[in-house]
């Protein structure tokens, strides 16, 4: 890891096993943990390769594995992989930052045909690396994947993102309000961005 993401800086000691229990608690309620991933069906054709950036605890990732789909998984914190690979064994989880990915070295050598970055990964990445780490999962993608990134508008300013999303070479599709397809404006809490990674 080369950089210091804010999901270690800026949290409590205990952040992350309170993520964890706090997923499984909705699970347990039968929540619907399934919403990013019936967005993302939507992009993909059947059976597509998908890398669930920033996956945490597996929730999104598994829901596409269900789905048909081949999934790789990666977070940063161990300890969320670990919860992942406990609750759902079937996808491929691992440790490894966003900003200096290089998932050959796990191995994975084929490029995804789309990619989900969602619950505010960008804004606990460290700050001033959110276009490397978009440029991280590019390195993974084919030609023309689509990738969907969902955060909190408190948390990271979609003036901010924008510029990255361009720094970093993919293109903007379109954006939501919702995971839902709300149409999103200005004064919109979250947003959902479809972007279209060209290729170099």
């Amino acid at each position: 890891m080369t950089s210091t993401p804010r999901w270690f800086t800026d949290t409590d000691d205990d952040h992350s096993e309170q993520y964890v229990a706090y997923i499984r608690g909705l699970a347990a309620q039968n929540a619907d943990l399934a919403g990013e991933a019936r967005f993302m069906d939507a992009l993909m054709a059947p059976g597509s390769r998908v890398l669930d950036a920033g996956c945490g605890p597996g929730r999104v990732g598994a829901a596409l594995h269900e789905r048909g789909h081949h999934v790789v998984g990666v977070d940063v914190d161990p300890i969320l992989i670990a919860a992942a690979v406990q609750d759902y064994p079937e996808p491929r989880w691992l440790v490894s930052d966003l900003v200096d990915m290089d998932l050959r070295s796990h191995g994975v050598t084929e490029l995804f045909d789309a990619a989900v970055l969602a619950g505010n990964v960008l804004a606990f990445v460290e700050a001033g690396t959110e276009s490397r780490a978009l440029a991280g999962v590019a390195r993974h993608l084919k030609p023309g994947a689509r990738v969907a990134v969902g955060f909190q508008c408190e948390r990271y300013a979609v003036a901010d993102f924008d510029r990255h999303v361009t720094d970093a070479g993919f293109i903007l599709e379109q954006r939501f309000a919702t995971w839902d397809l709300r149409p999103w404006d200005e004064v919109a809490e979250f947003a959902v961005s479809v972007l279209i990674w060209p290729g170099e």
